[in-house]
């Protein structure tokens, strides 16, 4: 054999080598990350062939399959669409996308290895494969009131189960109809999809548990308030100092409160009646004298900084890891660059609620096998012990303060103690505050607790703090779960 003939051969031989490699990679090596490619269109082709498990709210479906006469075999259908959005995401062609149709998609799909099983049986009996069903900690009914009360203002509402951490009511603003991105035509899915993707708005956002979080105002006094209490050195009745403005250490500049005057006599007010109608300068006071340490464990043991998943993953929250003096006393009242999801601090006022214990928040009780059998379902678990039964007990009594005789009076409801604080989060020069109003109730026995955000004021601006805007969008929620 000459050597040209040689050369060539040794190139074909190798270039077959490698066809070989390759074919053994993608068949066994990398079949597994293949098939689950969300872009994979064989993968969705059968996983459209198979009926998609539906997701509950109470006993009704607001996500199911319905039979189709196209290749698809499935069309994904979402009942109250808009109210459900961000709880269910949507699934379509290009995958599922956001909410339980993402983070529980393989018990959805059937393709989780705890229905192997059940796959098998089914092959063997001539079953039609259909994956399980998510069923939710929501009521209804907590859901719509949150989701009425804030039509016409960006933002979001949540409420949680004190005692067991269940989320009731999940509401971001604006939200979206998921039905536009699961149907079969292709082209509008896209057209439909990039429309919301380009709206300045982000409806496609879940607010209550993601995005760029917000400053948390005044409602994070609740947290500086704890860690004060559980220092030892305050009591409820503890006297403040409590001036118009406060003299900023390290610095010319002052610190004033967001009313004219002073918060009380002589300069001086009560720990509670400062939460009641919430003073900075006695809160910035507070801060700059347990010091930022202490702050930022007592914002930890609420659950800051804690990679959370309900099954959605949850942004963390956060108190800056260093801060000056100045800094500190604007950490305190809930600004400089303290961030929070709404969920967040719900779970603070949860927390207070529950005699100090926190939670673990989540969102799906069980999965159902097409059996009807529970294939998993959650248990409560505790997340941490955030304040003794005793400071918890006084925190309870301030909040309910700030309700009966504070900044909160739009969030009471005749016959039922209701504990809450407001807030009015600055996040930008020349730009409206956002609204805030956080809350439990019953005080003495809590069934709910309810974080609500209005972004930039809601509907009333500028003008508008979290008592006047927020506080009635949790009385809402609050009603609506006490059958009030």
């Amino acid at each position: 054999m000459n050597a040209p003939v040689r050369r060539l051969s040794m190139v074909v031989a190798a270039l077959f080598a490698s066809l070989l490699v390759s074919t053994t990679l993608i068949q066994y090596v990398f079949a597994a990350d293949l098939n689950a490619r969300p872009d994979n269109r064989r993968t969705l082709l059968s996983t459209y062939a198979r009926e998609r498990g539906e997701i509950l709210v109470g006993q009704e479906p607001v996500a199911k399959s319905v039979a189709s006469d196209d290749e698809y075999k499935f069309q994904r259908v979402y009942d109250q669409a808009e109210l459900y959005a961000h709880v269910t995401g949507y699934y379509s062609f290009y995958g599922s996308n956001g909410g339980l149709e993402q983070a529980e998609n393989p018990f959805l799909s059937g393709s989780s290895d705890k229905l192997f099983y059940r796959r098998v049986s089914d092959l063997f009996t001539g079953r039609r494969a259909q994956g399980a069903t998510i069923e939710t900690t929501l009521d209804p009914k907590v859901q719509k009131a949150a989701a009425d009360a804030m039509k016409g203002i960006r933002g979001a509402a949540v409420a949680l189960d004190p005692k067991t951490g269940a989320i009731l009511a999940m509401v971001s603003q604006p939200t979206f109809d998921p039905n536009r991105l699961a149907g079969h035509d292709l082209s509008a899915v896209t057209k439909n999809y990039d429309a919301l993707n380009k709206d300045a708005s982000r409806p496609l956002l879940n607010r209550v548990i993601a995005g760029d979080q917000y400053p948390p105002g005044s409602v994070f006094k609740v947290v500086t308030a704890a860690a004060a209490l559980s220092s030892g050195d305050y009591t409820e009745d503890s006297t403040l100092p409590g001036p118009a403005e406060l003299d900023l250490p390290q610095t010319t500049n002052t610190l004033p409160n967001a009313f004219d005057g002073a918060c009380g006599p002589n300069d001086k007010v009560s720990f509670t009646r400062a939460l009641a109608i919430s003073c900075n300068t006695a809160f910035a006071s507070v801060g700059l004298e347990i010091g930022a340490d202490a702050l930022r464990a007592q914002a930890a043991k609420f659950g800051f900084g804690d990679a959370l998943s309900i099954p959605m993953r949850v942004t963390p929250s956060s108190v800056p890891a260093e801060l000056d003096q100045p800094q500190l006393a604007y950490a305190s009242i809930g600004q400089y660059d303290v961030r929070v999801t709404p969920l967040q601090m719900a779970m603070v006022a949860a927390g207070v609620g529950n005699d100090g214990v926190v939670m673990k928040p989540y969102l799906v009780q069980s999965v159902i096998g097409s059996d009807l059998s529970v294939i998993e379902s959650t248990d409560p678990s505790e997340l941490s012990q955030a304040v003794t039964p005793d400071v918890a007990a006084q925190l309870q009594r301030m909040m309910v303060e700030v309700v009966d005789n504070g900044s909160g009076e739009r969030a009471a409801i005749p016959g039922v103690k209701v504990a809450g604080k407001t807030g009015t989060a600055q996040h930008g020069e020349g730009r409206k505050a956002h609204a805030w109003f956080i809350s439990f109730a019953p005080a003495d026995d809590p069934q709910i607790a309810v974080a609500v955000i209005a972004e930039d004021g809601g509907v009333a601006g500028s003008e508008a703090g979290g008592g006047r805007v927020a506080a009635p969008i949790a009385k809402a929620m609050m009603e609506a779960r006490l059958d009030r």
